[in-house]
């Protein structure tokens, strides 16, 4: 109860996401909202199904940054669609380049104390 008190006090660490990442979780916001209508899924059934409230569901249909990355999951894997995350980063074309030019990432903060 006493640590229930504290964390309801404490403010909260997030900062807002870049313009670019606001834009793109609306348009996910969006695809998932289209997606469910046309299964002609009711936003009950849906928020049923994947274990939130009602309104957490329509804060994901809007692309909100405060809605967890499991809410969109659940909700893409009630539409039959959950298959999609795995496409998230999966040609990371920079990543592959940076590979290839075989940079070693930078060393740890241990592995700098040993030296």
């Amino acid at each position: 109860m006493f640590l229930e008190k504290i964390l309801s006090i404490l403010p909260r660490t997030t900062s807002d996401p870049p313009l670019s990442v606001v834009r793109i979780l609306r348009t996910l916001g969006e695809n998932i909202r289209l997606a469910r209508r046309r299964r002609k899924f009711t936003l009950a059934i849906v928020a049923e199904r994947a274990g939130i409230s009602a309104p957490t569901l329509r804060a994901v249909e809007r692309g909100e940054a405060s809605s967890t990355m499991a809410a969109y999951a659940n909700v893409l894997h009630c539409l039959g669609l959950e298959r999609d995350l795995l496409l998230v980063a999966k040609d990371d074309v920079l990543g592959r380049k940076l590979q290839d030019l075989g940079l070693d990432p930078a060393p740890s903060s241990r592995q700098r104390q040993r030296r």
